[in-house]
């Protein structure tokens, strides 16, 4: 049991440096890019956005193309309520926008990054 307990530790220290020496040059160059903290935090709060499986489904579903309500309900099996309050949330979050058109109200993405953000994630995850 010692000797796997000691294999363990050697595997989660393999990841660490084993001597502490930052390289000052290095860190200079990089430290002009932190962003202050109010825009990390605006930044973590967009992508909690993408954490949610079912807004990530209408995020699909509108790469494809703009969609009413009533086809996005009927596309993922859900009802307006639970559908209308997800919309509510990235339209809140500038994701998505509308246009009604008589009595229906049609969505799209805001832009193009939105659907990049969404298409990288899954490329990222199918690599």
């Amino acid at each position: 049991m010692q000797s796997q307990n000691s294999q363990n530790n050697k595997k989660n220290q393999d990841d660490v440096c084993e001597v502490y020496h930052p390289h000052e040059d290095s860190i200079e160059r990089v430290k002009k890019y932190i962003l202050a903290e109010d825009e990390y935090s605006e930044l973590s709060e967009f992508f909690k956005i993408f954490g949610n499986p079912t807004r990530l489904k209408i995020i699909s579903l509108l790469t494809y193309e703009d969609l009413c309500v009533c086809d996005i309900c009927e596309a993922l099996g859900l009802n307006q309520n639970a559908v209308s309050n997800q919309l509510r949330i990235l339209r809140a979050h500038n994701i998505v926008k509308y246009e009604k058109e008589g009595k229906q109200a049609r969505y799209s993405l805001t832009d193009l990054h939105v659907e990049m953000i969404y298409k990288m994630g899954l490329e990222h995850l199918n690599e």
